[in-house]
């Protein structure tokens, strides 16, 4: 089933410098540059507009340039039989089209001469295959970037502009078409391109899925330095997120838990800590009787101040609001949160004094605050309480909607703001178009080790962050909305006399995969 997040049906692909390499070097007089400045001239123009011949085109060059129109002949006859198909855009269009499950249109819109165009279509790859129609300029009477071209596109095979995507190599042409409606990609980096298309035609919750699956129980965590390590916070946070134990590996810990589920990696040994032992629990809700025992064992690691530390450990002093968090989390999730005040008292002057955006000594990211106190607004059970934090947290999460970050980032921020009605368009965008080809999130820093710096993230928290949000507000790819201007009907002509173009040829000029819709059948 296609993603309900996807609006785009249509693909239209340029094929020179596209689908299509060449080469501008020859064995001739006529020099690479040379060469190029004559397919940008006027003369060229009205030949790929199939307005002049071959012959009267490499005339009017000869003269225009003042070079051998001999020579001129020769080189356009070498850069012709240059050409070469894209043999893994084909594969990617193919791929795109099974993903679709038949629901996606491939179309052509090339500036091409007759000449040059019966030369590719008598080649013996089967590139033509891929499309349900090609549009050559020559036929058309008309070329990119001007708006009749795509306009005849649009009119003949009867397609919605704001469902289409645009692929070219030159900007210009991107920009009209974009003008239009149509979602414009420039060609300018094939491993970018081919990842927007996956993106924009790829179902994201899928192929999130779909990573996260191959690598189940090997979602492992990396610092900045590359080193791999075992631990079991990150682990119960993915599983919050997918409810999908199969994905993840974690320690068996009878009681309180420790972050490192193997060898500690600065020390020997490492004491349990506040921050996953209140994850856990919050995640994987033991028996009630024990839950309440280990409240009672936290609550003698208050300080003075009536702050909870963040270790089973009173020779290692450390607190940290984000850590605060989590543990009100499990108070409140238990009828507890009356038991620390104070520690909410804090957490409420974090909040109002942004005190969180610079991070912490154990986060980076103020949208991870903002998504452990959306865990926290969850659970609070005390009207009082909650008519206290919640308008304050709902105008701090106001203020981020839009700010720049990583795509943890994004993900933390929509998902937070998803808890009380906020909407995040924008950041939704960047997210999706952040997907990898392989269906993943890149890594983001999702915590730092306070006494050393030392940075660590998890690929696998990322993408089960990213389709978690994209789950939970899904909204169109990146493209902008069409303003009310732009979402009235195109003026189109619908009928629109072909230029003259020698009958032999017939069909052989328009290839075209028949269609279940007879209005993508070419006129008669």
């Amino acid at each position: 089933m296609a993603s309900p997040h996807r609006r785009y049906t249509t693909l239209i692909l340029d094929l020179g410098d596209v689908l299509f390499s060449w080469s501008p070097k020859t064995n001739t007089a006529v020099a690479p540059r040379l060469l190029k400045e004559i397919l940008s001239s006027v003369t060229w123009f009205d030949y790929e507009r199939g307005r002049i011949s071959q012959a009267e085109c490499y005339e009017r060059v000869s003269t225009e340039f003042n070079v051998d129109a001999v020579a001129v002949a020769e080189a356009f006859q070498q850069a012709r039989e240059s050409l070469r198909p894209n043999e893994e855009f084909l594969g990617l269009i193919r791929e795109l089209r099974q993903q679709c499950h038949g629901q996606l249109t491939v179309l052509a819109l090339s500036n091409i001469s007759l000449p040059d165009y019966e030369y590719i279509m008598a080649l013996s790859s089967d590139w033509a295959s891929v499309f349900d129609r090609v549009f050559p300029s020559a036929l058309l009477g008309e070329r990119k970037p001007h708006l009749g071209a795509y306009r005849r596109v649009i009119s003949e095979a009867n397609i919605d502009p704001h469902t289409a995507v645009f692929v070219d190599d030159k900007l210009d042409n991107v920009v009209s078409a974009r003008s239009l409606g149509m979602h414009g990609i420039v060609f300018d980096n094939q491993a970018n391109v081919f990842r927007n298309l996956r993106n924009v035609f790829g179902d994201p919750i899928q192929r999130g899925r779909d990573y996260l699956k191959r690598h189940a129980g090997r979602l492992e965590t990396s610092t900045d330095a590359g080193v791999v390590f075992e631990e079991n916070f990150t682990q119960l946070i993915i599983y919050e997120l997918t409810n999908d134990k199969s994905l993840i590996t974690t320690s068996n810990c009878p009681r309180t838990w420790n972050f490192f589920r193997g060898k500690p990696l600065f020390s020997e040994s490492f004491p349990d800590d506040m921050d996953t032992t209140s994850v856990a629990l919050t995640v994987l809700r033991p028996d009630r009787e024990l839950v309440n025992s280990i409240l009672d064992e936290m609550l003698e690691y208050v300080d003075a101040d009536g702050i909870m530390q963040t270790y089973f450990d009173h020779s290692r002093p450390r607190m940290d609001p984000f850590v605060c968090v989590n543990v009100l989390s499990l108070f409140y999730e238990n009828g507890r949160g009356h038991d620390l005040p104070k520690t909410l008292d804090w957490v409420y002057e974090v909040l109002l004094h942004r005190a969180y955006v610079g991070g912490s000594r154990y986060y980076m990211s103020p949208d991870c605050f903002l998504f452990f106190m959306s865990r926290l607004v969850q659970r609070i059970n005390d009207q009082a309480v909650l008519n206290r934090i919640r308008p304050l947290f709902v105008e701090r999460l106001q203020e981020r909607v839009g700010a720049a970050g990583d795509a943890m980032d994004l993900a933390f921020r929509i998902l937070a703001a998803s808890t009380v009605g906020i909407q995040c368009p924008r950041d939704l965008e960047k997210l999706l178009a952040a997907q990898c080809d392989d269906g993943g999130w890149e890594m983001c820093w999702f915590y730092q080790y306070g006494s050393t710096g030392v940075k660590a993230g998890n690929r696998g928290l990322a993408t089960a962050l990213a389709v978690k949000a994209i789950e939970t507000a899904i909204a169109r790819p990146p493209s902008p909305a069409p303003s009310a201007a732009s979402s009235s009907k195109l003026d189109i002509p619908r009928s629109i006399a072909r230029p003259l173009s020698p009958r032999r040829l017939g069909e052989f000029l328009m290839p075209w995969r028949r269609s279940q819709k007879d209005s993508l059948a070419v006129a008669s």
